[in-house]
Protein backbone atom coordinates (compact mmCIF):
# COMPACT_ATOMS: atom_id res chain seq x y z
CA UNK A 1 0.00 0.00 0.00
CA UNK A 2 1.59 3.28 -0.84
CA UNK A 3 1.45 6.49 1.74
CA UNK A 4 -1.13 8.17 0.02
CA UNK A 5 -3.45 5.15 -0.66
CA UNK A 6 -2.87 4.67 3.35
CA UNK A 7 -3.92 8.68 4.31
CA UNK A 8 -6.98 7.79 1.86
CA UNK A 9 -8.19 4.66 3.46
CA UNK A 10 -7.77 6.33 6.43
CA UNK A 11 -9.81 9.45 5.88
CA UNK A 12 -12.25 7.79 4.39
CA UNK A 13 -12.83 5.57 7.69
CA UNK A 14 -12.71 8.01 9.66
CA UNK A 15 -15.71 9.91 7.97
CA UNK A 16 -17.72 7.07 7.67
CA UNK A 17 -17.40 6.44 11.25
CA UNK A 18 -19.51 10.10 11.94
CA UNK A 19 -22.47 8.10 9.72
CA UNK A 20 -22.68 6.31 6.59
CA UNK A 21 -21.99 7.90 3.10
CA UNK A 22 -22.52 7.21 -0.52
CA UNK A 23 -19.70 7.76 -2.55
CA UNK A 24 -20.37 11.48 -3.83
CA UNK A 25 -20.94 12.34 -0.11
CA UNK A 26 -17.39 11.22 0.23
CA UNK A 27 -15.64 12.89 -2.02
CA UNK A 28 -17.23 16.55 -1.28
CA UNK A 29 -16.52 15.71 2.42
CA UNK A 30 -12.76 14.95 1.75
CA UNK A 31 -12.69 17.59 -0.58
CA UNK A 32 -13.99 20.47 2.12
CA UNK A 33 -13.37 18.88 5.19
CA UNK A 34 -9.44 17.54 4.30
CA UNK A 35 -6.78 20.45 2.76
CA UNK A 36 -4.91 17.22 1.32
CA UNK A 37 -7.60 16.24 -1.34
CA UNK A 38 -8.68 19.01 -2.80
CA UNK A 39 -7.99 17.47 -6.42
CA UNK A 40 -8.66 13.49 -6.65
CA UNK A 41 -11.04 11.81 -8.84
CA UNK A 42 -13.79 8.87 -8.04
CA UNK A 43 -11.17 7.03 -10.29
CA UNK A 44 -9.31 7.03 -7.39
CA UNK A 45 -11.69 7.13 -4.39
CA UNK A 46 -13.76 4.07 -5.53
CA UNK A 47 -10.86 1.20 -5.82
CA UNK A 48 -10.30 2.67 -1.92
CA UNK A 49 -13.69 1.60 -1.25
CA UNK A 50 -13.75 -1.62 -2.97
CA UNK A 51 -10.58 -2.49 -0.92
CA UNK A 52 -12.01 -1.36 1.65
CA UNK A 53 -15.84 -3.49 1.67
CA UNK A 54 -13.39 -6.58 0.35
CA UNK A 55 -10.89 -6.06 3.46
CA UNK A 56 -14.53 -6.60 5.50
CA UNK A 57 -14.04 -3.44 7.16
CA UNK A 58 -17.21 -1.48 4.93
CA UNK A 59 -20.38 -3.16 3.57
CA UNK A 60 -22.30 -1.76 0.69
CA UNK A 61 -25.83 -0.82 1.09
CA UNK A 62 -28.58 0.35 -1.25
CA UNK A 63 -30.14 3.88 -1.07
CA UNK A 64 -32.94 5.81 -2.55
CA UNK A 65 -36.22 4.89 -3.71
CA UNK A 66 -36.78 0.82 -3.40
CA UNK A 67 -38.44 0.83 -6.40
CA UNK A 68 -34.84 0.84 -7.97
CA UNK A 69 -33.56 -1.78 -6.47
CA UNK A 70 -34.06 -5.52 -6.66
CA UNK A 71 -36.61 -7.06 -4.29
CA UNK A 72 -33.95 -9.86 -2.93
CA UNK A 73 -30.26 -8.58 -4.16
CA UNK A 74 -30.85 -5.10 -3.52
CA UNK A 75 -29.23 -4.26 -6.77
CA UNK A 76 -30.37 -2.21 -9.63
CA UNK A 77 -32.66 -4.20 -11.80
CA UNK A 78 -32.16 -4.23 -15.58
CA UNK A 79 -36.21 -3.01 -15.96
CA UNK A 80 -35.86 -0.61 -13.04
CA UNK A 81 -32.63 0.86 -14.33
CA UNK A 82 -34.24 1.29 -18.27
CA UNK A 83 -37.63 3.25 -16.37
CA UNK A 84 -35.63 5.30 -13.96
CA UNK A 85 -32.91 6.16 -16.28
CA UNK A 86 -30.46 6.35 -13.73
CA UNK A 87 -28.97 3.74 -11.24
CA UNK A 88 -29.55 3.41 -7.29
CA UNK A 89 -26.88 4.94 -5.28
CA UNK A 90 -24.80 2.50 -2.86
CA UNK A 91 -24.52 3.97 0.26
CA UNK A 92 -21.04 2.81 2.13
CA UNK A 93 -20.90 1.61 6.50
CA UNK A 94 -18.33 0.87 8.82
CA UNK A 95 -18.65 -2.18 9.99
CA UNK A 96 -17.36 -3.42 13.19
CA UNK A 97 -14.23 -4.88 12.41
CA UNK A 98 -13.70 -1.66 10.46
CA UNK A 99 -14.63 0.59 13.58
CA UNK A 100 -12.07 -1.34 15.43
CA UNK A 101 -9.39 -1.08 12.68
CA UNK A 102 -10.09 3.22 12.50
CA UNK A 103 -9.38 3.30 16.06
CA UNK A 104 -5.99 0.80 15.67
CA UNK A 105 -4.78 3.66 13.56
CA UNK A 106 -5.82 6.39 15.68
CA UNK A 107 -3.81 4.83 18.07
CA UNK A 108 -0.62 4.81 15.69
CA UNK A 109 2.03 7.85 16.36
CA UNK A 110 5.22 6.95 14.76
CA UNK A 111 7.29 8.83 12.26
CA UNK A 112 4.31 8.59 9.52
CA UNK A 113 2.38 10.18 11.70
CA UNK A 114 4.09 13.34 11.10
CA UNK A 115 4.72 13.80 7.68
CA UNK A 116 2.89 16.44 6.03
CA UNK A 117 -0.22 14.53 4.50
CA UNK A 118 -0.73 12.31 7.11
CA UNK A 119 -0.42 15.01 9.90
CA UNK A 120 -3.30 17.11 7.88
CA UNK A 121 -5.86 13.94 8.01
CA UNK A 122 -4.84 12.94 11.86
CA UNK A 123 -5.12 16.23 12.97
CA UNK A 124 -8.53 15.98 10.86
CA UNK A 125 -9.69 13.57 13.45
CA UNK A 126 -8.16 14.37 16.73
CA UNK A 127 -11.60 15.10 17.91
CA UNK A 128 -12.00 11.16 18.13
CA UNK A 129 -8.43 10.41 19.04
CA UNK A 130 -7.01 10.21 22.70
CA UNK A 131 -5.47 12.95 24.58
CA UNK A 132 -2.09 11.14 25.20
CA UNK A 133 -1.81 10.31 21.59
CA UNK A 134 -2.61 13.62 20.17
CA UNK A 135 0.13 14.91 22.47
CA UNK A 136 2.64 12.16 20.98
CA UNK A 137 1.16 13.24 17.42
CA UNK A 138 1.78 17.23 17.73
CA UNK A 139 5.33 16.83 19.96
CA UNK A 140 6.20 14.53 17.11
CA UNK A 141 5.52 16.66 14.22
CA UNK A 142 6.91 19.92 16.45
CA UNK A 143 10.10 17.98 16.24
CA UNK A 144 10.00 17.02 12.59
CA UNK A 145 9.40 20.49 11.85
CA UNK A 146 12.21 22.22 14.03
CA UNK A 147 14.59 19.72 12.13
CA UNK A 148 13.56 20.81 9.65
CA UNK A 149 13.77 24.43 9.82
CA UNK A 150 17.43 24.01 10.90
CA UNK A 151 18.54 22.30 8.26
CA UNK A 152 16.89 25.38 5.64
CA UNK A 153 18.58 27.86 7.73
CA UNK A 154 22.10 25.97 7.83
CA UNK A 155 21.56 25.30 3.66
CA UNK A 156 20.61 29.21 3.42
CA UNK A 157 23.74 30.36 5.32
CA UNK A 158 25.62 28.28 2.83
CA UNK A 159 24.23 29.75 -0.13
CA UNK A 160 22.60 32.90 0.72
CA UNK A 161 25.86 35.05 -1.24
CA UNK A 162 24.68 32.99 -4.54
CA UNK A 163 21.06 33.42 -4.77
CA UNK A 164 19.32 36.04 -6.28
CA UNK A 165 16.83 38.10 -4.43
CA UNK A 166 13.52 36.05 -5.86
CA UNK A 167 14.89 33.38 -4.94
CA UNK A 168 16.42 34.41 -1.78
CA UNK A 169 12.80 35.68 -1.02
CA UNK A 170 11.22 31.86 -1.53
CA UNK A 171 13.75 30.76 0.55
CA UNK A 172 12.80 32.73 3.37
CA UNK A 173 9.40 32.81 2.99
CA UNK A 174 9.37 28.83 3.08
CA UNK A 175 11.25 29.06 6.69
CA UNK A 176 8.43 31.59 7.97
CA UNK A 177 5.71 29.21 7.04
CA UNK A 178 7.64 26.16 9.06
CA UNK A 179 8.01 28.70 12.28
CA UNK A 180 4.56 29.01 11.80
CA UNK A 181 3.80 26.30 12.31
CA UNK A 182 5.78 25.29 15.04
CA UNK A 183 4.51 28.34 16.91
CA UNK A 184 1.10 26.86 16.40
CA UNK A 185 2.22 23.66 17.11
CA UNK A 186 3.44 24.90 20.11
CA UNK A 187 0.09 26.63 21.65
CA UNK A 188 -1.36 23.63 20.53
CA UNK A 189 0.67 21.39 23.00
CA UNK A 190 0.28 24.19 25.74
CA UNK A 191 -3.50 24.28 25.73
CA UNK A 192 -3.41 20.36 25.81
CA UNK A 193 -1.05 20.31 28.82
CA UNK A 194 -3.25 22.81 30.04
CA UNK A 195 -6.66 21.03 29.79
CA UNK A 196 -4.65 17.65 31.00
CA UNK A 197 -3.35 18.97 34.04
CA UNK A 198 -6.60 20.69 34.98
CA UNK A 199 -8.15 17.69 34.63
CA UNK A 200 -5.55 16.31 36.96
CA UNK A 201 -6.35 18.76 39.80
CA UNK A 202 -10.22 19.06 39.98
CA UNK A 203 -11.59 16.92 42.79
CA UNK A 204 -13.39 14.99 40.33
CA UNK A 205 -10.27 14.51 38.01
CA UNK A 206 -8.29 11.44 39.69
CA UNK A 207 -12.01 9.64 38.80
CA UNK A 208 -12.24 10.32 35.28
CA UNK A 209 -10.33 9.27 32.01
CA UNK A 210 -9.68 11.41 28.94
CA UNK A 211 -11.71 10.16 26.23
CA UNK A 212 -11.72 11.30 22.73
CA UNK A 213 -13.49 14.41 22.13
CA UNK A 214 -11.64 16.80 24.42
CA UNK A 215 -9.81 19.48 22.96
CA UNK A 216 -8.05 21.00 26.16
CA UNK A 217 -9.34 24.15 24.93
CA UNK A 218 -7.96 25.46 21.96
CA UNK A 219 -6.59 28.74 21.05
CA UNK A 220 -9.26 29.97 19.41
CA UNK A 221 -7.57 33.48 19.11
CA UNK A 222 -5.29 31.99 16.61
CA UNK A 223 -7.97 30.18 14.77
CA UNK A 224 -8.24 32.36 11.50
CA UNK A 225 -3.99 32.08 11.28
CA UNK A 226 -3.52 28.79 11.62
CA UNK A 227 -1.08 27.51 9.04
CA UNK A 228 -2.08 24.94 6.69
CA UNK A 229 0.20 21.47 7.22
CA UNK A 230 -0.45 20.40 3.58
CA UNK A 231 0.62 23.52 2.39
CA UNK A 232 3.63 23.09 -0.13
CA UNK A 233 5.70 25.49 1.66
CA UNK A 234 6.43 23.37 4.01
CA UNK A 235 7.13 20.18 2.70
Amino acid sequence: MSRRSGILEFAVLGLLRESPMHGYELRKRLNTSLGIFRAFSYGTLYPCLKTLVASGWLIEEPAGDPADTAPVTGRPTAASSSLTGRRAKIVYRLTAEGKEHFEELLSHTGPDAWEDEHFAARFAFFGQTEREVRMRVLEGRRSRLEERLEKMRASLARTRERLDDYTLELQRHGMESVEREVRWLNELIESERSGRDQRRSSPEGSAQQDTPGETGGLPRHRENTRPDPSDDTVK
